[in-house]
């Protein structure tokens, strides 16, 4: 083991890691900016000014007091969804310093809240190890908001300051005595920034704090949503084992089952950067690896995330060649070594290199040396003392090594046989369209022939392509990749794209810049969408990443009175309808149950579904990657149980389903 790499065989406490000797006062908050334009320009600095900027607010104000816990100094978090969707946010840490700052005059609290990249985070000794390390949160937040009241305990006097769009009347002032540290915010996003919307989703902040208490172990975060008193939802979250709980939790709700009881797991430092790792394998053909720096989620990766995913990669060679497990010439490579594997990669050290505010990869050039030092060793020990484990990871690794030879025989056929055909060998159901310019295209991916010939001759044949589906089209999640090379019903969706998939896909050659699944509004529809989305995602992720694949919607009903034609896309809206043309009289109202796309005709099925100027379409996108990979796996996976306890917790979003 190097000794640059000092092991700790029990968990190392945050306060030990990154504790700060130094006064924390007024003398630290440095003032690198004045406040400007960030209500003119907010998405410069929270993404948008939709859902994702929204809850972006309240991960600003956690994260300072996070910032409080990896100093030392913070244990207990308490994060409220009040009435109106106002945000709290109470930590018991030093307190945000109240006293006069040295050039700016005026409270240092005040300075954190209305100057722009403002903070004890700029080597002022405030923090050793923060993830906020642009200074824009507490500022920016307080712009953004409609109105915002800063409390603060310093264990003698209580502080308070209330703030107007960024702005403020008073200076802060002492309201009361207390014995108690710590800072309380409270604010209400301002509707006009976020016209979007200003309601936030339970589902997505406890997502983000439960992550913050794995990635802090012994941490206690408290989330309450008040919203409905009469209906007072409330988690404590506080995983004393930290990542290793945090892979449990993962495979817990993923509905998987791991091929051994352990989780893997090592830590180590060097000077002032630590790192730790957890890691189990299980039952499934899908990798789950989620990296953090200072506990920011690094979504893209960096040298943290490269370095790990590289040494397993050669720890696992080496270890099959050093004990004849591998032949001459045999090689695994990062695919096989990642199948089935749930990881979790958190580093901390004293000034993170990220890209941008929104801080998605870590650029630390040294980090990725001392990471693949802790894996090299760490991993290589395990697998030496644990024979049975290393058994099951590497049988696991050359079975997906395998698996990806057959799929390359299979891909290497397929480019024959295109090849063979000159490459413009398209579907024989694919009914295509004239214009060429992918800009300008979309295909419509259809359930059935009957609803296929529908939609083909109600398209606009410039634009619009249709390929009909048929018969029992294939779960990908239950099979290997070689298993869909071949497929006859998902290869003539791969041809028609044009993009090929697995690792031969490729966004350029995309034939079409909208594709559309077109289902019925029943059971069989949804699965039909549920197979060709988990399809989509697992092997060409891009399309959805980008922003390419859409779901028609098209009508459960047709209300008529004579040349009094609407269609309606929910019960509501057929009621209306029907109230509307019968105006209060008691005349009849004809109203038709579409049971299926087939029983449109072409005019109808362009009317209501296919016509640009009027049509229903949702997008897919890819706002939570992690949370759609557990989604698929649990709806289309073996385990029966969780796919259960997934529809009866969901029920209530589906009860307006044709079944």
């Amino acid at each position: 083991m190097s000794e640059e790499i000092r092991e700790q065989e029990e968990l190392v406490e945050v306060s030990e890691i990154s504790k700060v000797e130094e006064d924390y006062n007024e003398n630290q908050i440095q003032v690198l900016e004045g406040l400007e334009a960030v209500r003119k320009r907010p998405g410069m600095y929270i993404g948008s000014t939709g859902p994702k900027g929204l809850h972006h607010l309240v991960y600003e104000i956690v994260d300072n007091a996070i910032d409080e816990a990896l100093a030392g100094y913070c244990t207990e978090i308490t994060v409220d969804i009040l009435p109106g969707d106002v945000i709290e946010v109470t930590d018991n840490g030093r307190g945000i310093p109240t006293g006069i700052h040295p050039t700016e005059k005026i409270s240092a609290a005040t300075v954190v809240y209305t100057v722009l990249h403002a903070g004890g985070k700029f080597g002022g000794g405030g923090y050793k190890v923060a993830g906020g390390l642009h200074g824009v949160g507490a500022s920016v937040v307080n712009a953004l908001s409609e109105w915002l009241e800063l409390t603060v305990y310093d264990g003698k006097n209580v502080h308070f300051q209330h703030f107007d769009r960024g702005n403020y009347d008073e200076p802060i002032k002492v309201i009361g005595e207390t014995d108690r540290t710590g800072t309380s915010v409270r604010f209400k996003a301002d509707p006009e920034i976020f016209t979007e919307s200003t309601v936030y989703d339970y589902d997505i902040l406890l997502t983000r704090l439960r992550e913050q208490a794995f990635l802090n172990a012994g941490i206690k975060i408290v989330f309450s949503d008040k919203r409905n008193e009469d209906n007072i939802i409330s988690e404590t979250l506080h995983y004393v084992g930290g990542i290793r709980e945090f892979v449990e939790h993962i495979h817990k709700t993923r509905g998987v089952e791991p091929i051994s009881d352990k989780v893997i797991y090592f830590q180590g430092m060097q000077g002032d950067m630590f790192a730790e790792i957890a890691l189990q394998y299980n039952d499934t053909y899908n990798d789950v690896i989620l990296s953090f720096a200072n506990n920011i989620h690094t979504p893209d990766g960096g040298t943290h995330e490269t370095a790990f995913r590289n040494t397993i990669t050669k720890v696992l060679n080496e270890y099959g060649k050093k004990f004849g497990l591998l032949k001459d010439g045999e090689k695994l490579v990062g695919e096989d070594v990642r199948e089935g594997l749930t990881a979790i990669i958190s580093v901390k050290l004293t000034n993170c290199e990220f890209e941008g505010q929104t801080k998605g990869r870590l650029g630390n050039p040294e980090v990725k040396p001392f990471v693949e030092k802790i894996v090299y060793e760490r991993f290589m020990d395990f697998l030496e003392e644990n024979p049975e484990i290393s058994q099951a990871i590497f049988e696991k690794s050359v079975a997906a090594k395998r698996a990806r030879e057959a799929a390359k025989k299979a891909r290497d056929n397929e480019r024959k046989r295109k090849s063979a055909l000159d490459n413009v060998s398209l579907p024989g159901k694919l009914a295509d369209c004239s214009d060429k310019d992918p800009a300008n295209t979309e295909i419509y991916i259809v359930e059935g022939d009957s609803a296929g010939g529908s939609a083909k001759e109600g398209r606009d044949r410039r634009f619009q392509a249709i390929l009909p589906l048929w018969g029992k089209m294939l779960n990908v999640e239950k099979v290997r990749i070689d298993k869909v090379y071949g497929n006859d019903k998902l290869m003539p969706v791969v041809t028609a794209l044009g993009t090929s998939m697995g690792e031969d896909f490729d966004i350029s050659k995309l034939r079409y810049d909208k594709v559309i699944i077109m289902a019925d509004a029943d059971v069989d529809g949804s699965h039909i969408r549920t197979l060709l989305l988990t399809f989509f995602f697992r092997y060409m992720k891009e399309l959805i990443a980008k922003g390419h694949v859409y779901i028609a919607q098209p009508p459960l009903f047709k209300v008529s009175r004579g040349k009094q034609v609407k269609y309606a896309f929910s019960d509501e809206e057929r009621d209306r309808y029907i109230s509307e043309i019968q105006k209060g009289s008691d005349v009849k109202v004809d109203v038709q149950r579409y049971k299926g796309l087939g029983e449109m005709d072409p005019i109808q099925l362009w009317e209501t579904t296919m016509d640009p100027e009027s049509r229903i379409m949702i997008q897919v996108t890819m706002e939570d990657a992690v949370k759609a990979d557990e989604i698929f796996t649990i709806l289309m996976g073996d385990k029966v149980q969780p796919r259960r306890e997934f529809i009866e917790k969901n029920a209530q979003y589906a009860k307006d389903l044709d079944v």
